[in-house]
């Protein structure tokens, strides 16, 4: 959820799946404002759902293997310019 601050202050987060793919480079999926409380248990099994489904091809072939998942937070002050 994108959360507004006093003074213009933005927080937002996104979550990172990472993957590995068949020629073993790592491929990302992002999902900008995850469900608050969101779990790695929820996270791992939609990830497991991608790769045995085959959803997403990449140029390094299917993926493979679950290397990662994060949550990246993010704040962006907005500037006053006049």
């Amino acid at each position: 959820m994108i959360k507004l601050w006093k003074g213009g202050v933005i927080m937002a987060q996104t979550l990172q799946m990472v993957f590995a793919n068949q020629e073993g480079r790592n491929v990302t999926i992002s999902v900008n404002e995850p469900n608050d409380g969101i779990t790695g248990e929820e996270v791992r099994s939609v990830m497991d759902t991608i790769i045995d489904k085959s959803i997403f091809s990449t140029t390094g072939g299917d993926m493979v293997a679950v290397s990662a998942a994060r949550l990246v937070s993010r704040e962006v002050t907005e500037l006053d310019i006049g």
